[in-house]
């Protein structure tokens, strides 16, 4: 295993952030840790590269214990922060020869690693821009890039593509795809469900500083929810005359206005609705489940029976 949490638990004063979480990170694989805001994401990943020391509990990475020999376990991982880490005056080229130098890299090694990381990032149109008058993408780009100098055979992402744009994010996504099939093991949080089903090979939700179920995307979807999702605008005080006769298994959460109901085959359901409404065409959303539905389900939303 590269990483292993093992009954770790963390308290800022009297309240508990990280719960008796353990963890387990295969090499080579794209992990993710999912979890509502304060539900103790960050916090863990501070505790697996070693800013922060658990209250209790142990962590090795790369089978070495993080509390007893830091400076090792770092030289051989990457870490992108939730919040850029920059020298604004300096170019992307300054910024990254400034970390290599970090690495104790020197020439032409270091001129070598700072060529493959802009061509890598795609980065070369903005190389010699001073940071401060970058997009936030080419930033978020940069951040990345600074976290790969020393070629980690971890690296751990805190919400890599937060504010992006559609296209910056997929670039990212193809990039971090690149990475893991070249071995390096991706460890990332993730408050956008579809990156955590297109990327990860295995998650785990987090909820309260404790996991609460974890496994791949499709097995959590299959042991959770149903295969199809039928979504639609339906007032609380309407739901259980709509509903009611429908004896096929399925599970339903609502969110405000809107109901999901999840069930292996939609369409006795649509068919069902559509008697309801007597030929008023309601807007229906037929779709496959996705883990944001497992996410809604597992984290506090209200998940109910079938009638």
């Amino acid at each position: 295993m590269i990483v292993e949490v093992s009954s770790v638990s963390k308290r800022f004063g009297l309240r508990l952030a990280v719960d008796d979480l353990s963890l387990e990170v295969p090499s080579g694989v794209c992990f993710g840790l999912l979890g509502p805001n304060g539900a103790g994401k960050t916090t863990t990943l501070r505790m697996i590269y070693g800013v922060t020391r658990p209250s209790s509990g142990t962590i090795r990475v790369f089978g070495i214990d993080i509390a007893r020999d830091p400076r090792t376990v770092r030289s051989r991982l990457g870490v992108t922060l939730q919040q850029n880490v920059l020298i604004e005056a300096l170019s992307p080229e300054e910024n990254l020869r400034v970390f290599g130098r970090y690495h104790l890299l020197r020439e032409p090694e270091l001129s070598r690693r700072i060529g493959e990381l802009i061509a890598f990032l795609e980065l070369s149109s903005h190389a010699t821009v001073p940071v401060k008058h970058l997009s936030g993408g080419f930033q978020r780009r940069l951040a990345i890039a600074l976290s790969m100098m020393n070629r980690p055979e971890l690296l751990i992402l805190d919400e890599p593509t937060t504010g992006l744009d559609p296209a910056v994010r997929l670039a990212l996504w193809s990039r971090i795809r690149e990475l893991q099939a070249g071995g390096t093991t991706v460890l990332l949080t993730t408050h956008y469900m579809d990156e955590a089903q297109r990327l990860c090979d295995h998650v785990a939700i987090i909820s309260g500083g404790k996991v609460i179920d974890e496994g791949k995307p499709s097995d959590l979807i299959v042991n959770h929810l149903a295969r199809e999702t039928v979504e639609f605008d339906c007032a609380p005080e309407e739901e259980s005359a709509m509903l009611n006769g429908v004896s096929f298994p399925s599970h339903r959460l609502r969110v405000g206005r809107r109901l999901m109901i999840y069930l292996d085959d939609a369409t006795l359901l649509i068919n069902h609705i559509r008697h309801y409404d007597q030929g008023d065409r309601r807007a229906l959303v037929v779709r496959p489940t996705n883990l944001e539905d497992v996410f809604l389900a597992l984290t506090g939303t209200s998940l109910e029976g079938g009638q």
